[in-house]
């Protein structure tokens, strides 16, 4: 397939850059809701990372849609780790007359439309894939969907020109790229749009295999086998390999229900649902498919769901490892802790599940404080199994120790927090180092009572955290789903209602953010009443950007709303708190003489599928273009918040031949980390933290924006255009040139960053000032002198800064 060239005339800047209208409101999607109630909410935010919306689309009316149902089926047989939504446009069929296709595809977003053109008009998606009722699929369409420019099609020179609408083949329609004048063309039909399409500069050329005519209906020329797309311009006759090839898929929805199933390899999540539910009745459906659908539920978080499931299916069948397993997870993330322990048990009789179940035992015993549990699952596992890595993190993290000193308890305060130990995020090891310091410089076990998030709050827990004279909870994105999930809270805190009802301690959530990715399903009910309790409860409540107070603003009762504050994340003042990142080491306003001559630039890879979608291709050439221009103005060096990020480098150096050292953060300690950070010239990161760190140091940055929280916090300092979608088209050429500006004046650079940080130490002062009454401490530390900064660039004051406003009314 020829891959289109990437054009340079998109002028979008940031990365609240909005890539196309959300659907329409009235779209009634269809698939396993349907069959099991509710499905858990999916959040949308791609308005703020910039993250493509992709549908397939056909036209059909009453006459085509068997052809149509034969193209669905196809598209699911064919190409089964792909499911995006299909927009079904019809002349304004009945809705029973779409029952069939609902059967057949789980996301089917139908639309009233006059032909088939109306693909080419606004749909609320911003890339189209336009197949038709005479085509069935053969192979992968994933190379599509990776597309990113103008109209491509298969073009075939014809009577007055090249004519791929009017010979009905495939589309893929990037709709940016759809000028005024081809939308103009659609009432006059194919050959204006045609000509509108040419002229417009815009049609990019397919490989053949996209678009394989069917030949005469009499025809017995073999189906090629590179074809992905057979197109039939008549119905082909009997016996002819065309036909043959079509009736694969001239199934009853039984068939083809049990052909998705029985398909090897990946099964796309919402299909094997749409496919396999409901269940049938009685416990007549086999076990393995039972555990992938339970599997696919845990996966969602739906707990509930795959624990019900399971239970029947392992009902007095200690023979069955593998669904004991993720039963025994599912029951955990419910907090039904001595059910879990029980499955899990049963699953390490298995020599193939030990050593995996041992370490979720090691995990389940750690959590609810037993820690010499916790270490014997671990060595366990380690006898079953001595390469299993999650053993072994188990086995370091619960050896015994010598118990430090610890300080007397009324004088402590208690910190509840995610505190990273081993080769675990760089990110939050800095983190809870740098919310202590905003309490003093005292940062341990004398002034602080550690107590990890994930822990069970239980009685004995309770009365540590009562002894104390606060609690502080936080920061980080704690505000997260599926990191080690509980049923008590449905977020990262394990403590269960009435438990924090009873906390009688001064409590204070500082600097929590609202982690959720763009696109992550998950259910808000548990998490929204304990979210309630405990800003109810709270006397301080502080978020760390101005997009986390405003999504758990939408959470809460009308009448807490207003006790959602901000509060920074204190890594992004870390000049502020540590005289020492204000060194000539590159603190000072004029960029420091003896910063190293370097770009460090961070990836981060957890949920890489809702990071990237189908983009990271796209990601990874255009992040190789800017670092060979990076690169010969200072040397690049890639840093490491943890071992996983570590694939950026090898994609890189496998794929576009271009080798970086690595500097791992995740085996630094917190000061190494920051010196590493303050002492280059400019750091890319993915990361928050990769990004609110070194900008805390004092060092410029430049976000690729995956996730939503970058780009609030470059909303918070008014600097939006730092940040740059790693789905934006012109990646490369923007990111070299953002870097270079940065490089060529650096001094301008570093006081722009000193400036952004005055509004969030203000804001900090502040709430701190009030947290030292609540908790009955000394006085904040004074402010240092102001720096001599430029002013913001813009006439309004950065976002939720609670500063006053000395406008003029």
């Amino acid at each position: 397939m020829n891959t289109p060239a990437e054009p340079a005339d998109d002028r979008r800047t940031g990365p609240t850059a909005l890539r196309g209208a959300a659907p329409d409101a009235d779209d009634r999607r269809t698939g396993p809701t349907a069959l099991q109630g509710a499905a858990p909410d999916a959040d949308d935010r791609r308005a703020v990372t910039g993250k493509r919306r992709i549908a397939f689309a056909g036209w059909a009316d009453e006459a085509r849609m068997p052809g149509l149902l034969v193209l669905l089926r196809s598209l699911a047989l064919a190409d089964p780790a792909v499911c995006e939504d299909f927009l079904l446009l019809h002349p304004g069929l009945p809705d029973s007359a779409l029952d069939a296709a609902r059967r057949l595809h789980p996301r089917l977003v139908p639309r009233t439309a006059g032909s088939r053109l109306d693909v080419f008009r606004t749909t609320g998606y911003d890339t189209v894939i336009a197949l038709g009722p005479g085509m069935v699929v053969l192979g992968s369409l994933q190379p599509l969907l990776a597309l990113r420019t103008g109209v491509a099609a298969v073009v075939r020179p014809g009577p007055g020109g090249v004519r791929p609408v009017r010979d009905g083949g495939p589309l893929v329609i990037q709709h940016q790229d759809v000028k005024d004048a081809v939308r103009d063309a659609l009432a006059a039909g194919e050959d204006a749009v045609d000509r509108a399409l040419d002229e417009a500069g815009v049609l990019e050329p397919l490989g053949s295999r996209y678009d394989v005519p069917a030949g005469p209906p009499h025809d017995d020329t073999p189906v090629p086998g590179s074809t992905v797309v057979l197109r039939f311009a008549d119905d082909a006759a009997a016996g002819t390999p065309a036909r043959e090839a079509r009736e694969r898929f001239e199934l009853d929805d039984e068939a083809f229900r049990a052909a998705c199933r029985a398909l090897p390899g990946t099964l796309h999540p919402e299909l094997l649902l749409h496919c396999a539910l409901p269940l049938p009745e009685g416990g007549r459906a086999p076990v393995d498919l039972v555990r992938r659908v339970a599997e696919v539920h845990r996966q969602q978080g739906r707990h509930d769901e795959a624990v019900a499931l399971l239970t029947t299916a392992v009902a007095d069948r200690p023979d069955l490892p593998r669904c004991h397993e993720t039963l025994g997870i599912s029951l955990m993330a419910l907090s039904r802790y001595e059910e879990a322990e029980a499955h899990l048990q049963l699953a390490t009789v298995s020599p193939d599940f030990a050593a995996r179940a041992y370490g979720q035992l090691a995990r389940l015993a750690w959590l609810l404080g037993r820690t010499e549990d916790a270490h014997a699952y671990a060595r366990e596992g380690l006898d079953a199994d001595p390469t299993d890595g999650n053993c072994h993190a188990w086995y370091a993290r619960t050896r015994p120790t010598a118990a430090p000193a610890t300080g007397t308890p009324g004088e402590q305060l208690a910190h509840v927090a995610l505190f990273a130990d081993g080769h675990e995020n760089a990110g939050d090891k800095v983190l809870p180092e740098a919310v202590r310091m905003c309490f003093g410089p005292d940062t341990g076990p004398a002034r602080w009572h550690e107590r990890h998030v994930h822990r069970l709050v239980d009685e004995p827990g309770l009365e540590e955290l009562n002894a104390r004279r606060g609690i502080v909870v936080g920061g980080g994105g704690l505000f997260l789903p599926d990191t080690a999930p509980n049923g008590n809270s449905g977020w990262q805190w394990n403590i269960p209602d009435d438990v924090l009802a009873r906390i009688t301690a001064p409590l204070a959530v500082f600097a929590v953010g609202y982690n959720v990715f763009d696109g992550q399903r998950y259910r808000r009910e548990r998490f929204a009443a304990s979210l309630t309790a405990l800003v109810a409860k709270a006397a301080f409540f502080g978020l760390r950007n101005q997009g986390s107070v405003d999504r758990v603003r939408e959470l809460l009762p009308e009448e807490l709303r207003d006790r959602v504050r901000y509060q920074p994340c204190p890594t992004t003042v870390a000049r502020h708190l540590d005289p020492r990142l204000d060194d000539g080491a590159g603190g000072g306003p004029d960029g420091g003489a003896d910063r190293d001559d370097t770009v460090l630039v961070n990836c981060a890879y957890d949920r890489a599928g809702l990071r990237f979608g189908h983009d990271y291709g796209h990601f990874l050439a255009e992040t190789a273009a800017a670092v060979r221009a990076i690169g010969e103005r200072a040397e690049v060096r890639y840093a490491a918040h943890m071992p996983a990020d570590e694939k950026f480098v090898h994609d890189l150096r496998r794929e576009h031949g271009i080798a970086l050292p690595v500097e791992p953060l995740y085996l630094f300690s917190n000061d190494r980390i920051r010196a590493l950070y303050r002492r280059t010239r400019l750091v890319i990161g993915m990361r928050g933290h990769a990004g609110m760190i070194p900008f805390g140091c004092g060092t410029p940055v430049i976000s690729l924006v995956s996730h939503p929280k970058l780009a609030y916090f470059l909303s918070d300092i008014d600097r939006p255009d730092w940040g740059l979608s790693v789905h934006d088209r012109s990646l490369g050429a923007r990111l070299a040139e953002r870097a270079a500006a940065v490089l060529d004046d650096h001094r301008a650079a570093v006081a722009d960053v000193h400036g952004r940080q005055e509004h969030l130490w203000s804001v900090t002062r502040a709430n701190l000032a009030e947290l030292r009454d609540t908790f009955g401490l000394t006085d904040p530390p004074a402010a240092p002198p102001a720096p001599q900064v430029p002013g913001p660039r813009t006439a309004e004051p950065a976002r939720g800064l609670h500063l006053p406003d000395t406008r003029t009314k």
